[in-house]
Parts: C-alpha cells; sequence; structure tokens
C-alpha cells in the first residue's frame, strides 16, 4: 500500500458537501475546474472548485479539513444545487483541531426542497462556504462565539454581507449547524435594524430566499456547438448562463405587465461638472454613471414604490428602505448584473469606484454571490454599447429598469435658440402591478432636473 493510500485508509469517517445554493433562484451549476486534486489534504475555507452559474464564475471554498476522497462530477458537469459535490475525511492526526463538523453532525446534506421557514435553523447547504465553530452546537438563537468573544468561523458570504451593511456579527442570534451565523440570520438582523429605523417604510415582510427545487435530472457534460445537417447551420445548446437567462427574462415577460416612459435630456452641464470634479481631485474621480447612480438613489428615497418586489406567492408588494443598487454588466457573449449593496449610504466617488470593480470581476470573473444578489433597482447603461436608447426588461423580480442611452451631439432649444448639445435618453421599463405611472414620471423628471441642472441640484444630494 502506497503512502498516500495509508494515510486515507486511517483518515476519519467521510463527510459530504453538498453543492450550495448559489444566489436568488438558481438550481445548479456547470463545474469550470477542480482546484485540488483527490488525495490532496486542504483546510476549512480552501477554494476547491470552480463553478460556473447564471450570473458568474464563483470558487467555493471546503468548510471542512481533511483529505479529499471523492471528487463529484469532472469539468463540465451541470450538477443540481444540493447534489454531492465533494467527499473529505477528516485528516486522522487532526491538524486543524476546532474545526470541522461537531459531533453527531457528520454530513451537511441539506437539500432546498426541504429547507425549513426563515424563523427555524435553515440548511447549512443553502449557505456559500460555511465553516463550522468548535463545541458551538448550540441551536437556535445562539450566537458563534466561544468564552474569548467574537465569531470565529463565518462564510466568506455572510463576512461580506456583514461588513457591507456595517453589521456586528457577534450580535447576530445564529440558527445553523454547530452555531454557524447563515445568511438568513443576516438579512434577518438587516430587516430587524431597518424596520426599528424607518418603521412603516421597512420591508413588508420578513426576507426570505426560496429556492427553486433542484433539478432532478442527471449531471450533463456541456457540449460544444455543433454543425447541422447544414454545413452552413451552427448549433449552439443553449446551457449554463444563457440558458438561465432566457428562463428568467421568458418568466419576467410572462409574469409582469410591462409599461415604458422614456425622456431627452440634455446633460451638456453634467459633462461640464463631472470634468470640474475631476480636475479638482484626480485621485477621486467620478464616472456618469456614477453621478447617474447616485441620483437614481437619491430619486428612489423619493419614490420608494419603484425600490420594491414583487412577491406574487404571497400577493404583496416589497418596498426596501434601503438600495441596493444593481448595474448590467456584459461579460462575453453574456449579462450579469453587480450590485452595490446600501448605495444610499455612497456618494458618486465610491459609486464609481464600486461599478469598476464589479466590472473588472465579472470579466476576470471572479465576483463573488453577495456581488450577485439582493438588488432592488437596476441601472443598465446601453449607451456603452453605442445605443441611443433600449427598453429593458425588468430584472425579476424587481419593479423597475432604468435604460441610460449614449450621449451625443443633437440640436437642442436653449432659450429659444437651436444649439447643438450633448443628448442622452432615459428609458424606464417599470411594473405595473406595482406602480402607475405618476411615480415614474416624477422620477424621470427628477433625473432631469440633476443632470440638466447638477450644481442647482446639490442641495437635494
Amino acid at each position: 500500500m502506497s503512502g498516500a493510500a495509508a494515510a486515507a485508509a486511517t483518515d476519519g469517517a467521510p463527510l459530504v458537501f453538498h453543492l450550495p445554493d448559489l444566489g436568488e433562484g438558481l438550481t445548479e451549476a456547470t463545474v469550470v475546474r477542480w482546484l485540488v486534486q483527490e488525495g490532496d489534504v486542504i483546510g476549512v475555507d480552501q477554494p476547491i472548485v470552480e463553478v460556473e452559474s447564471a450570473k458568474a464564475c464563483v470558487e467555493i471554498p471546503s468548510p471542512y479539513a481533511g483529505r479529499v476522497h471523492i471528487r463529484h462530477g469532472a469539468a463540465g458537469d451541470e450538477l443540481p444545487v444540493g447534489s454531492p459535490l465533494v467527499t473529505v475525511r477528516p485528516l486522522a492526526t487532526r491538524p486543524l483541531i476546532g474545526f470541522g463538523p461537531v459531533e453527531d453532525e457528520p454530513t451537511i446534506t441539506g437539500s432546498p426542497t426541504s429547507a425549513p421557514p426563515p424563523a427555524q435553523a435553515p440548511s447549512p447547504a443553502l449557505t456559500l462556504g460555511i465553516g463550522l465553530v468548535p463545541g458551538a452546537h448550540n441551536g437556535a438563537g445562539g450566537e458563534v462565539r466561544d468564552a474569548a468573544g467574537p465569531p470565529r468561523v463565518i462564510s466568506p458570504l455572510v463576512r461580506r454581507l456583514a461588513r457591507t451593511a456595517a453589521l456586528d456579527l457577534a450580535a447576530v442570534s445564529a440558527t445553523g449547524l454547530g452555531g454557524i451565523i447563515l445568511r438568513a440570520d443576516v438579512d434577518r438582523a438587516l430587516w430587524q435594524r431597518d424596520l426599528a429605523a424607518h418603521g412603516p417604510q421597512a420591508p413588508a415582510a420578513e426576507p426570505t430566499h426560496p429556492v427553486e427545487p433542484a433539478s432532478s435530472t442527471r449531471a450533463r457534460q456541456v457540449e460544444p456547438p455543433t454543425a447541422g445537417a447544414d454545413a452552413d447551420v451552427v448549433r449552439i445548446p443553449l446551457q449554463g448562463r444563457r440558458r438561465v437567462i432566457a428562463a428568467r427574462m421568458s418568466r419576467s415577460r410572462q409574469e409582469i405587465p410591462e409599461a415604458t416612459a422614456w425622456r431627452d435630456v440634455d446633460a451638456t452641464a453634467l459633462l461640464a461638472a463631472r470634468a470640474a470634479m475631476n480636475s479638482a481631485q484626480p485621485d477621486r474621480t467620478v464616472s456618469v454613471l456614477g453621478l447617474v447612480g447616485r441620483f437614481c438613489v437619491a430619486g428612489l428615497a423619493r419614490y420608494p414604490a419603484l425600490n420594491a418586489h414583487v412577491d406574487t406567492e404571497a400577493g404583496e408588494i416589497i418596498r426596501f428602505a434601503r438600495v441596493h443598487l444593481g448595474f448590467a454588466i456584459a461579460v462575453e457573449d453574456s449579462l450579469t448584473v453587480g450590485v452595490v449593496h446600501d448605495a444610499q449610504a455612497a456618494n458618486a466617488v465610491r459609486l464609481t469606484s464600486e461599478i469598476r470593480r464589479l466590472t473588472d470581476q465579472a470579466r476576470e470573473p471572479g465576483l463573488g454571490v453577495a456581488d450577485l444578489t439582493g438588488g432592488t433597482f437596476t441601472v443598465n447603461n446601453h449607451g456603452a454599447l453605442g445605443s441611443d436608447g433600449a427598453v429593458p426588461i425588468i430584472n425579476h423580480p424587481e419593479v423597475a429598469q432604468l435604460a441610460i442611452g449614449r450621449i451625443a451631439d443633437r440640436p437642442w432649444v436653449v432659450d429659444g435658440e437651436i444649439l447643438p448639445r450633448k443628448i442622452m435618453q432615459l428609458t424606464m421599463t417599470f411594473d405595473h402591478r406595482a406602480c402607475d405611472g405618476t411615480p415614474v414620471a416624477g422620477f424621470l423628471a427628477f433625473l432631469a432636473g440633476c443632470i440638466e441642472a447638477p450644481l442647482t441640484m446639490l442641495g437635494e444630494l
């Protein structure tokens, strides 16, 4: 018996880590590449595999320390959420004492179809990058801390959500296996904070993260484009990100009664103001999209009906006190939406920086789940692609999306004279179930005022 085989034979009982929930509504992911080999020794939170979902490519960390026993799936395989991803055997020597599973909890097995309601302990299989805390199996409501104080092992997703929202994790009640703070715990804490701070303006219902049932089909090998009977015809399988985008867009069009409004605006003064700002502070530059995004945040505070979701199953419109601003990003032959969480607390400089970060990481790729989920309103800059304007499809379950056209020289009437000006088109698609045309018209008028006379709008921002 080889040294590796002998070591494996003395390792602990196998622990199975199942493919976790990768975002709202996603039920499967394709294995892009494995970052570890069978027989490798890994640690807690070490990235083990890169997978592609409908939103982006992400690296998934291991919740266990030990030796990789089985990799479930090869590059190109499509795995349903909740299916086995990797089997790990704890090392006989247990070099990372205190990490790994709590006794009597040998596997992470939860299925998305059997997750209990948010008030109970959610399945750890629904949280990306779970880490377990030693000796902290305290059930629902327990905090992830030992006698020394602060939380010890938190998933990367949970850490990022809490950091973005300035939430103290030590004060969050944990409901996960072994006292883990799950994403649902963080969302519940933020919802309660909003409710206490804003009263009736806070979300109408406690947030939940429903997961559609995982596909029962077996993993399928990703097939390359194939030539049809006609040599001039190429058949490209509708799979991976494109397939889920197709499904989500179809659902949006079938479910949402859309209406559209648009307005042409004079961006000449905005470009001049931006040039002056960037000249005065070259190390803190702002983009047109960052400025328009900041105007949108101010407009949503005035017209909260547009910063909302429609929950068709509950028959509710959920309005949000906080703004999680999404920005559509073109990625190769696809599209993704990066989200700036708590955009109401960001100025134009920070929004510009966040948009650049999201765009750069999306094209590497490398956006995490926290950067791709939870949006409440989306901005789509079609002008970056050279379009004068566009009518966007609403990013379900949001209720509105703004499209920005390119800025071009056009004749414009100014004080009775026809002059060349920098004109752009704003197009708003909205869900007529959630609101009527009045708040949309008001929102577009507010944006137009900010863009055409940015200096006079400083007091509003």
